[in-house]
């Protein structure tokens, strides 16, 4: 069955090749040589130099690990064989959900259903309602009982679809999400991560950068579904607004925003420490295999049937922020410069300001210069999203990236964070009751009318970037898969650490910054450490390719060692 697999994938795996279009300063000098300086001889609180955070898109932790480790194994699939004692998560399987679940509550209509696997051939799926306030009336006061009614979508026509708002009951295993349940199994992963506040993928790309969703600033529109007042004359994002004075924005976004306050970015500058924002489709001036180019530059994936632009601005995290955004997308000045700023008289010299394409992440590491913090976003196409992307596109791109990754030498030094920026409304059983109180009239409906929180006691709200309490900050929301792959990471590892989005942040603020903390009312302060998805005390100085689990990036399955899939010109 194996060649099947391969050949259906097989054309899935045709990577577009692009253009470096970013000038060398010298072909011929001594790559290892070139590593001795940079990221290596920071000084970091772990022995970790390097962290690449991979922030994909749109997926809940029931929706990938439901059975982890068990998967069903039917004949002709990729069979999935756990290890023998991989600790429990805490999932569907153990929660006893997958039969009499709550969601078969008669007010989701035809909807109603416990929950259903889907396998490879289900791979493209309807996107689900991942809205703020439809995410929160699914939890319904913590009953988790009305997803169908309130954040499914259904496809219709599709092989094998579920054609109802149930279809937000279905979830994959590793038959299907081989590569994420084996990177489990030979890493560590944590069952209780969750989004910081509840909304879809603006609001989880300022949180894994900034802890913080308050201090918005309308440049045009003002849609109640993307913004809300803050109750201290401010705003708070609660959708997906796009950033404002990035060209790719218009038209396309009647909402767009700058963010004030402080993000990761701003306290690795101020430390002089090495780091980017890479993501797909930022170079404008790349013209794909397709003969897209600019704005509109896309890749056809023949999983969905259709076309993505490579490039979403509202997923364009440090693009929100005067400091850090790279608003006409210019490029480096060179293969060197990536990751650095370097400044004269208060002005930064060079012109991409740590915004960057993903194609020059892959020529900055490859010339040995790997930044300390890297972070990644695959073109649209492979970022997981449903709607336009699909859990075997996601795992192409992911895997190649981390196959590359584990070929360099920086690797003995490196760690990878996958995790998401929101649920996508896919049902997951784990509700958290809330921390982070908010109390809009309308936005707000989890534990009651206007109500996100204990509004008996009004539980009080966290401050936003002014220092005052805020509305539109509700959470901890719905849980996402959370998974670290180094050679620290402890092997088969599950953490039931409450951690979140912003813990990313806090591991940075930890690891490089001596655990300065942003303020603001940032979640970085009050957020969980992921420190115990890591054993330091092993010596790991042995060779690290020992240490390396190469997959193949269309079946997910572990293999000997990886084919040079990533093309550069």
């Amino acid at each position: 069955m194996k060649t099947k697999f391969l050949t259906t994938a097989a054309v899935l795996a045709a990577a577009t090749t692009l253009a470096c279009s970013i000038p060398v300063f010298a072909d011929d000098f001594d790559r290892d040589h070139d590593r001795d300086h940079h990221a290596h001889h920071m000084h970091t609180e772990t022995p970790i130099k390097h962290l690449v955070v991979i922030f994909n898109e749109n997926r809940s932790f029931d929706h990938y690990f439901a059975t982890y480790p068990h998967a069903s194994n039917p004949s002709g699939s990729i069979p999935f064989v756990p290890k023998p004692h991989t600790p429990k998560v805490n999932n569907l399987a153990n929660a006893n959900l997958l039969v009499n679940n709550p969601n078969t509550n008669p007010a989701n209509g035809a909807g109603a259903t416990d929950p259903f696997r889907l396998d490879r051939t289900q791979a493209n799926t309807q996107s689900q309602n991942h809205a703020y306030t439809a995410e929160q009336q699914a939890y319904d006061n913590g009953k988790a009982d009305l997803f169908p009614k309130y954040t499914g979508r259904g496809t219709s026509g599709g092989v094998g679809a579920f054609g109802t708002t149930g279809q937000v009951m279905g979830y994959f295993d590793g038959n299907t999400i081989t590569a994420l349940w084996t990177y489990a199994q030979h890493f560590s992963m944590n069952d209780n991560a969750y989004t910081d506040t509840y909304g879809p993928s603006t609001v989880g790309a300022l949180n894994v950068i900034s802890g913080q969703t308050n201090g918005a600033v309308a440049v045009l529109g003002n849609a109640a579904t993307q913004i809300i007042p803050d109750g201290q004359g401010g705003l708070t994002v609660i959708g997906d607004p796009g950033p404002a004075y990035d060209p790719c924005s218009t038209p396309g976004y009647t909402t767009q925003v700058t963010m004030t306050g402080k993000n990761i970015g701003d306290l690795l500058n101020d430390a002089g420490i090495s780091w980017g924002s890479f993501m797909g489709g930022f170079d404008l001036a790349v013209t794909n295999a397709n003969g897209t180019t600019g704005c509109a530059r896309s890749t056809f994936s023949t999983v969905v049937g259709a076309s993505k632009a490579d490039y979403v601005p509202h997923h364009a995290w440090f693009q929100f922020y005067k400091s850090t955004a790279n608003p006409n997308h210019l490029r480096p000045s060179s293969v060197q410069a990536v990751g650095h700023t370097y400044e004269k008289d208060g002005k930064t010299l060079d012109p991409a300001n740590h915004g960057y394409d993903l194609e020059d992440f892959y020529a900055a590491v490859k010339v040995g210069n790997f930044p300390a913090v890297s972070y990644v976003k695959l073109p649209a196409y492979q970022d997981g999203h449903a709607g336009y992307s699909d859990p075997l596109d996601e795992q192409q791109g992911m895997v190649e990236l981390i196959n590359f990754l584990q070929k360099q030498p920086e690797w003995r030094e490196t760690a990878v964070i996958i995790t998401y920026d929101d649920s996508d409304g896919w049902y997951d059983h784990a509700y958290a009751r809330p921390s982070s109180a908010s109390y809009d009239p309308t936005a707000d409906q989890l534990n009651g009318a206007g109500q996100c929180g204990l509004s008996v006691t009004k539980q009080p709200q966290l401050p936003g970037v002014g220092g005052k309490p805020v509305n539109g900050r509700c959470g901890p929301a719905t849980r996402v898969p959370f998974i670290v792959i180094s050679p620290y990471a402890k092997t088969n590892f599950v953490s039931h650490a409450a951690i979140s989005q912003a813990s990313v942040v806090r591991f940075i603020e930890d690891n490089w910054l001596k655990g300065k903390r942003l303020g603001g009312g940032s979640f970085d302060a009050t957020t969980g450490s992921i420190m115990d998805l890591f054993d330091f005390e092993h010596d790991h100085s042995h060779d690290f390719r020992t240490d390396a689990l190469f997959l193949d990036p269309t079946a997910g399955t572990v293999i000997v060692s990886p084919p040079d899939e990533h093309h550069h010109h």
